[in-house]
């Protein structure tokens, strides 16, 4: 990269995962695999000019070996078109940053999910994590300040970059930064776990920037809510109570919420290529003649919920005998963030219990719980197109997409029994059937009610959700939030 480009892009995005990774040969070749989601497609709609910038880090060896062969940025070749810096941070650090701290503590804060008498634990070992936790975020904004132009608009992304806003202010006072939680926010009580100087700095980081946006209202409160225990800070409420500001140190951070849709044009494309067809024929097949579906499409993410989703279905198969051979529920559980003990012993339940309803209630000719391990996103489509009911029930969620993207796509409506604690509950909740996550019976008993729904009232209710998924889709939830920061 020359010298001219330093200090010429008017957009950065920055986020850790990036819209590019690298698969490292044996023979040390290198193959890029292109991202998708909200991000790429929002970054598409800005174009491909040297204007705009996606830093992100390098995730694995691929990542790193292409990282260091670029120099600074990669090539736009592997990228779509997109300029991209990866950094190539180190693995010792990115590890404890990513793992230590981002998916093993922040992510249970915002998610609830500790075993408070048990855990969380920060002692020494934790103190260590967090420093690469702030040495990660110090790489991304010396490299944003950088890349930025005078004036230019950063967009951060998310919770393993809290900290950059901060830091980046105290490089690039000049810049217009905003930054984006994908996650729920934690209410006052539960954030207090982390030790003070942690939440302190955590708060102060997004607080740097001009702009904090959140995928709901209940998460932006919620921020807010932690920054009153702030000294000196102030909020600022709206006639209705919504939090609309926060001042601190002479400096205003506004508020923002932006629902992220579904991208129904692609999505209604996709969902109709012969991939898809051939696995809805392979689906029929395993489902049987005549019966109904439950499906749900998850990573074995502990806040997912889906071993309660499991209890609850066979609390149906007990409760209403009627039902045995005639529905089968379609569980996609795709193992995720395995390198963590927690998650493989989660995924080994969702398996064991699965394997019980089976054998409990299972006969020769019908198997109760169709399960899915493998990720293929081809028969995750075909099952939305065939779903009858569609089971979305985290203990807690930013938004959830997938309680979107199903009634954008399913082929003769589908009812949905949503959790009250996702996101999406506050643009879905009129039209779906919402649970509390925790509840298993009631959960059966919603399971009920959407399997023995009209299929009229069905096919309504899905054109209402299909509306509501869509009215904020990827490109115009990018474009929103870069118009709110203002500027160029």
């Amino acid at each position: 990269m020359v010298d001219g480009q330093l200090h010429s892009a008017r957009i950065v995005v920055a986020s850790n995962r990036g819209p590019v990774s690298y698969r490292l040969g044996e023979d040390g070749s290198l193959t890029a695999g292109r991202g998708g989601g909200g991000l790429v497609s929002g970054l598409s709609a800005v174009g491909h000019a040297e204007a705009a910038v996606w830093v992100c880090a390098a995730l694995g060896d691929g990542d790193r070996a292409a990282a260091r062969a670029a120099g600074r940025r990669l090539d736009a070749a592997d990228t779509g078109g997109h300029q991209v810096r990866m950094l190539d941070i180190a693995p010792e650090v990115f590890s404890a940053a990513y793992n230590g701290v981002a998916n093993s503590v922040l992510w249970f804060v915002h998610h609830l999910l500790y075993q408070t008498p048990l855990e969380p634990v920060f002692d020494a070992e934790f103190a260590e994590r967090w420093a690469a936790y702030e040495a990660y975020n110090t790489a991304f904004a010396e490299a944003i300040a950088q890349e930025a132009a005078t004036g230019a608009r950063v967009l951060v992304q998310d919770y393993h970059l809290a900290l950059v806003p901060g830091l980046l202010r105290e490089r690039r006072p000049d810049l217009r930064i905003g930054h984006f939680s994908h996650t729920p926010w934690a209410p006052p009580d539960y954030f207090r776990l982390l030790p003070d100087d942690v939440a302190e700095q955590l708060l102060r980081g997004i607080l740097g920037g001009d702009r904090a946006a959140f995928l709901t209202r209940r998460w932006a409160d919620a921020f807010a809510a932690c920054c009153e225990g702030l000294p000196g800070a102030q909020v600022v409420r709206d006639a209705a109570g919504a939090a609309v500001e926060v001042r601190l140190d002479g400096r205003t951070t506004r508020l923002g919420v932006h629902g992220l849709g579904a991208d129904a044009d692609f999505l209604r494309e996709r969902a109709h290529r012969p991939d898809v067809e051939e696995r809805m024929a392979a689906l029929r097949e395993r489902i049987g003649p005549g019966r109904r579906t439950v499906v749900r499409v998850d990573r074995t993410e502990l806040s997912k919920n889906i071993v309660r989703g499991l209890l609850a279905f066979r609390r149906l198969l007990q409760d209403r005998p009627e039902w045995r051979g005639r529905v089968v529920h379609v569980a996609f559980a795709y193992p995720s963030r395995q390198d963590l003990k927690v998650y493989r012993d989660y995924t080994a339940e969702v398996a064991r219990v699965a394997g019980e309803i089976n054998s409990t209630f299972g006969t020769a000719g019908w198997t109760p719980v169709d399960l899915h391990v493998k990720d293929d996103f081809a028969r995750s489509l075909a099952a939305y197109r065939l779903a009858d009911v569609a089971l979305v029930n985290p203990i807690r969620d930013g938004m959830n997409l997938v309680a979107k993207e199903i009634p954008v796509v399913s082929d003769h409506g589908c009812a949905l029994v949503l959790s009250r604690e996702a996101g999406a509950a506050a643009e879905l909740g009129e039209d779906a059937l919402v649970v509390n996550p925790y509840d298993v019976r009631a959960t059966a008993l919603a399971l009920h009610e959407a399997l023995s729904m009209d299929p009229g009232e069905r096919a309504e209710r899905t054109k209402r959700l299909a509306s509501a998924a869509t009215a904020l889709p990827p490109a115009r939830w990018f474009l929103d939030q870069l118009e709110a920061l203002g500027g160029e």
